[in-house]
């Protein structure tokens, strides 16, 4: 019991230390295209639990059926019970902030022009992912670190309406669609 919670502690240590070097280092400069074909999202299902209300943004968007790829979060969940979305926990950080979930690892290779990060709740395992998925423009909360998002819309996570309408409006401004 001692030995695993000093392990723990040492992943949650080496997790955070390759999330700060991240965050200080120089994004790629990559090929900057206009339009959005590819969303991905992030969610808290612990305190946000209809994840199905972000196929809204297919329409909202004018997206393609399958352009939506969400990926959730619980503080716990069982392995062995169906959920309707993947999902990953802390249990899944691995050394040197890797990621230890088949289904996260398979939104991580992936690439998006618009990462939602629908979570205020600081957790290093939502940070990691946000800062490993790569993704052209990144949208969050206030109540997050300013360096994790491109994008920060103020508006409570429980309102999903205003939050589907201030990101409507950035991105006409950003001229994305």
């Amino acid at each position: 019991m001692f030995l695993q919670a000093l392990k723990d502690k040492f992943k949650q240590k080496s997790g955070e230390k390759y999330l700060k070097n991240e965050l200080l280092s120089v994004p790629e400069a990559g090929i900057s295209k206009k339009g959005l074909n590819k969303v991905g999202v992030i969610v808290d299902l612990d305190n946000f639990q209809n994840a199905d209300l972000f196929y809204q943004l297919i329409e909202l968007l004018n997206l393609r059926p399958n352009a939506v790829k969400i990926m959730g979060y619980r503080s716990f969940y069982d392995k062995n019970s169906p959920y309707a979305t993947p999902v990953f926990s802390d249990k899944d950080l691995g050394w040197g902030g890797a990621v230890e979930n088949s289904y996260a690892l398979e939104f991580l290779t992936k690439e998006y022009d618009l990462l939602l990060n629908y979570y205020t709740q600081d957790t290093l395992i939502l940070k990691l992912m946000t800062v490993k998925t790569k993704a052209r423009i990144k949208v969050g909360f206030a109540e997050l670190d300013p360096d994790l998002n491109d994008l920060i819309i103020q508006s409570p996570m429980q309102d999903f309406n205003t939050f589907k309408t201030e990101l409507k409006k950035y991105l006409k401004v950003l001229q994305e669609f």
